[in-house]
């Protein structure tokens, strides 16, 4: 008998395991989430905690920017002073976990309108992220837009629009961009549309960075 409670311990200490690492997955897949419904900083001007979704490192690749998420906020801000106004919805997202990092594709709605102008527009769109946990907090590494159809609203009735302009962009965004270039920001090249080989490229390299 004197050997029955450690062996009790010792069936304890390795019955609890599985449950610990289960409970650190859940609180890092938590933690992704939260980084993804964070956006809502950015519609509600909140610019400090935008900048703490991303590492220091952090980079973004969407419609009107490319480069360090750093300087996608001090654009953002120069936007929200602008007549554009944009809002997003996000969906749950979908994470691959490998450690300490993760890739993660969420369904996200942009809403915009250019008050000027009287003219809006409604995107669906993903954002496709690479996140990375580094002492011990979860932040945006890359982030990357997936564009996947968009249309014009009219929130006043209907306005003239520039259809040789429109046909600038990809439909899935053409709307998207032609609000965007017609309010000071425009998109300089071609982005990632459902299924495209942007997209399979930006897919296959998330993979392999997940995998190494």
């Amino acid at each position: 008998m004197s050997h029955l409670p450690s062996t009790r311990s010792r069936i304890s200490a390795e019955a609890s395991a599985p449950d610990s690492r289960c409970l650190a997955i859940l609180e890092d897949r938590q933690s992704i989430a939260d980084l993804m419904t964070g956006w809502i900083h950015r519609d509600l001007a909140e610019w400090d905690q935008l900048r703490e979704l991303f590492h220091p490192d952090g980079t973004i690749e969407i419609s009107w920017f490319e480069g360090l998420a750093s300087d996608f906020v001090d654009g953002s801000m120069r936007m929200g002073e602008s007549d554009l106004h944009t809002k997003h919805f996000i969906g749950a997202p979908v994470v691959a976990l490998n450690g300490a990092k993760a890739t993660v594709e969420t369904n996200a709605v942009v809403v915009g309108e250019n008050v000027r102008l009287e003219l809006g527009c409604s995107t669906h769109a993903r954002f496709y992220d690479q996140v990375e946990k580094r002492n011990g907090a979860w932040k945006i590494v890359k982030r990357q837009g997936i564009y996947d159809f968009s249309y014009f609203n009219f929130p006043d009735g209907m306005v003239e629009i520039d259809r040789a302009l429109v046909k600038k962009y990809p439909r899935e965004y053409a709307s998207l961009g032609y609000l965007l270039e017609k309010s000071g920001f425009p998109v300089k090249r071609v982005f990632a549309t459902k299924g495209s080989n942007l997209e399979n490229t930006m897919k296959a390299n998330g993979r392999a960075w997940l995998a190494a």
